[in-house]
């Protein structure tokens, strides 16, 4: 299971086990993955798993897990490299330094390729989306926005 910690420590925290090797999945995602989360309503489970399922992901019906986390004031490398994922989902979470939100992980059942283990996380700040992922909780998974990239097809595929 992915989790999350931040403590009020500079440097003491930890974003999550998942996010071993969220450089390459940040240089691997295709441009057309950009799309606008931000402040989707999230205040429900229905609408938390409706916001998922507009992407596509088909999850458990209930959180599997649901903390309150906070914003690290200050971003050191790791979570650099998280929230740049988020801003490609037009989500900044420098926004929300010092603050604290809840995170809700969901069980996905749909990833392709990947029947286990897989989540997707949905921060909620005001009840309203402030940033999430999809990773996989496999050692060396991947973690990516709430867009899958789709891999390239030659055209001789077509």
């Amino acid at each position: 299971f992915c989790v999350f910690f931040f403590f009020k420590q500079k440097t003491a925290y930890e974003i999550s086990a998942c996010l071993v090797g969220s450089e390459m999945c940040i240089r691997d995602r295709r441009a057309d993955s950009e799309v606008k989360v931000a402040k989707a309503a999230a205040k429900t489970e229905e609408q938390r798993i409706d916001f998922l399922e507009s992407f596509g992901w088909q999850v458990e019906p209930e959180a599997d897990e649901v903390v309150e986390v906070q914003i690290p004031k200050e971003f050191d490398d790791v979570f650099t490299n998280y929230n740049a994922i988020q801003k490609t989902q037009g989500c900044n979470l420098e926004k929300y330094a010092g603050k604290r939100c809840k995170r809700y992980t969901y069980v996905v059942t749909n990833y392709p390729g990947q029947t286990d283990n897989v989540r997707a996380n949905i921060l909620v700040y005001k009840d309203k989306v402030i940033g999430g992922d999809v990773c996989s909780l496999e050692l060396g998974g991947f973690m990516h926005g709430f867009v899958i990239s789709q891999p390239e097809t030659s055209d001789a595929a077509a």
